[in-house]
């Protein structure tokens, strides 16, 4: 599975970016999804996460109720709705497909794109 991510980019805060994860490859159905984010210095940390049916979410506490994941199965795409963004929010995004089922641990992640930059101006 090849993954891109777009929609990245430089907002102010309490802006919104919808960041895209373009999947090609094996059936996208199969894996389900999910959104991680490194800042510099920092680990790399979960965002959310779908499962395959996309009936399933899970989000880090962080982005509760400012961040929405979905997935158009038709477009083998997933998507990650980001709205009142923070200057703390800024980082590397990535997308991930897991084989496994949808987890906050990156290891359980057998596929990754290569990221999109958020930045978050205060």
């Amino acid at each position: 599975v090849q993954l891109v991510e777009s929609g990245g980019g430089l907002v102010q805060a309490g802006g919104s970016l919808r960041l895209s994860c373009a999947a090609s490859g094996r059936t996208f159905s199969s894996y389900a999804m999910g959104w991680f984010r490194q800042a510099p210095g920092k680990e790399r940390e979960f965002v959310a996460a779908i499962n395959r049916s996309g009936g399933i979410t899970d989000y880090a506490d962080f982005v509760k109720g400012r961040f929405t994941i979905s997935v158009d199965n038709a477009k083998n795409t997933v998507y990650l709705q980001m709205n009142n963004l923070k200057p703390e929010d800024t980082a590397v995004y990535y997308c991930a497909a897991s084989s496994w089922g949808y987890s906050h641990q990156a290891y359980e992640y057998d596929y990754w794109g290569q990221g999109t930059q958020v930045t978050v101006s205060s």
